[in-house]
């Protein structure tokens, strides 16, 4: 059930330590009793369980706060951070959340203190919610907003708050996602960025989170002019992220997967050499291999694009099982033992909480500088990545498998989640969307 507006507050008041009341410019956050129209009904994917999402009839959201902004979607995607929601990875999902943070549309309604958008405008979400004015987003540091998430239980774990997000659980806020046919914006003055006529939804759509996720991987990291830089992860984040290590001065990218992904990888992206871990002979090892295709010493960067809930061996698979951890360590540790002494190691992909067996003496004694990328500050890139897609420097569509349509999205997560049909990233249709652009994959019906 969705929170209701007396546990908000209650929650709000309880907080911990010194950051108790940085939340206090929210009311209502998303999910909370009384933020749908119910005369007015809309389909949207929701979180019904573990292992479990379904279309349901929801009521259309409506306008809560003088900066809200309600948006009809024209583009909504999944991620594949959205399969840790689909397990129950990801803590304090409440049955009928609705999913989805990255989304695109056209303004529907705005709130009273709006006065940068218009009804019909086209707009891009950034998928993380910053209220603009706080000590983090006068930096356009957006993902670390100090304002628009209450959660007192991230809090305590994490030492300090994140922004809220969109379709991510109560952990991020409670907002409710946009894999529906319409979606509220808080601050929808500083989480909207208007799309220029030139740039259609199914590129502009990503601007949304995977092109700032993968950019900030690739500089927050370090990469440079000349490194040799291992990738691990051959989804649409990990491919981004190769293609701007090059745009970046990069010399070599690997690619570190398998399967159906390298081939995917080996035919869109003929420049990026790949290691198949599955197919490593007796006595290899991915840092094997990775010192012997680097001059014995390995890449200078190494950026992990996969995420910690998927163990490799038994160890990992029982702890997590058991919830002894709630992340396995062995990517991580992979990354270290791999990269050359004194270089640099990203994680951009998902980890919730804790690990077991993390090399820390490696890390320690060969100077090797690891970095949590965090939640990428969407605000801070997304202009110069438009300007990128603009220039045709960047071409998000050569990440996309397949266009669906929402009302078959619950099948699409499950397609998603085995592997199936070769999918890579997806576009989303609505009722509302735009016909499709030049390059588009055709439409699949599931």
């Amino acid at each position: 059930m969705a929170m209701s507006q007396a546990a908000f507050k209650a929650e709000q008041a309880i907080g911990h330590g010194d950051n108790a009341t940085t939340a206090q410019d929210i009311t209502n956050p998303g999910l909370t009793e009384g933020a749908g129209d119910s005369s007015e009904m809309m389909k949207a994917l929701a979180w019904m369980g573990k292992n479990k999402v379904e279309m349901v009839d929801a009521p259309k959201p409506k306008i809560m706060e003088p900066r809200d902004v309600i948006l009809k979607i024209t583009g909504s995607t999944v991620c594949g951070s959205d399969l840790h929601l689909l397990h129950g990875t990801v803590v304090e999902l409440q049955k009928g959340d609705i999913l989805g943070h990255e989304f695109c549309g056209v303004v529907d309604e705005v709130g009273s203190e709006i006065k940068n958008l218009k009804k019909g405008q086209r707009v891009v979400a950034s998928f993380q919610i910053a209220c603009g004015d706080c000590y983090y987003c006068k930096q356009k540091l957006s993902s670390q907003c100090e304002k628009t998430n209450s959660n007192t239980l991230e809090n305590a774990m994490y030492g300090g708050r994140t922004a809220g997000m969109f379709g991510y659980s109560h952990f991020t806020g409670g907002f409710a996602g946009g894999q529906a046919e319409y979606t509220r914006v808080p601050y929808g003055d500083v989480n909207l960025l208007p799309l220029p006529d030139d740039v259609p939804d199914e590129k502009g759509l990503y601007l949304s989170d995977v092109l700032a996720t993968s950019w900030h991987a690739v500089v927050d990291t370090g990469v440079k002019k000349g490194d040799v830089v291992a990738i691990w992860g051959a989804g649409p984040i990990g491919q981004m992220a190769a293609d701007f290590s090059l745009i970046n001065g990069a010399s070599r990218v690997i690619m570190i997967d398998q399967n159906w992904r390298l081939e995917y990888i080996q035919k869109k992206y003929p420049n990026i050499e790949t290691i198949d871990f599955s197919a490593l002979g007796k006595g290899e090892s991915v840092t094997s291999k990775l010192k012997e295709m680097c001059n014995n010493r390995g890449p200078d960067v190494s950026i992990e694009c996969a995420a910690g809930e998927y163990a490799k061996g038994w160890a990992h698979y029982f702890e997590i099982l058991l919830g002894l951890e709630t992340d396995t360590s062995e990517i991580v540790n992979e990354m270290i033992t791999s990269t050359r002494n004194m270089g640099r190691c990203g994680i951009t992909g998902v980890y919730v909480g804790f690990t077991n067996h993390f090399n820390i003496g490696s890390l320690m004694e060969r100077g090797i500088r690891l970095i949590g990328n965090g939640q990428a500050p969407v605000h801070m890139y997304w202009e110069s990545l438009l300007k990128m897609i603009q220039d045709e420097q960047i071409d998000p569509m050569k990440m996309v498998s397949h266009r669906v349509r929402l009302e078959d999205l619950d099948k699409v997560y499950y397609k998603f989640e085995n592997k199936e049909d070769g999918m890579q990233k997806v576009f989303v249709e609505t009722k509302f969307s735009f016909p499709a652009c030049e390059g588009s994959p055709e439409l699949k019906r599931f």
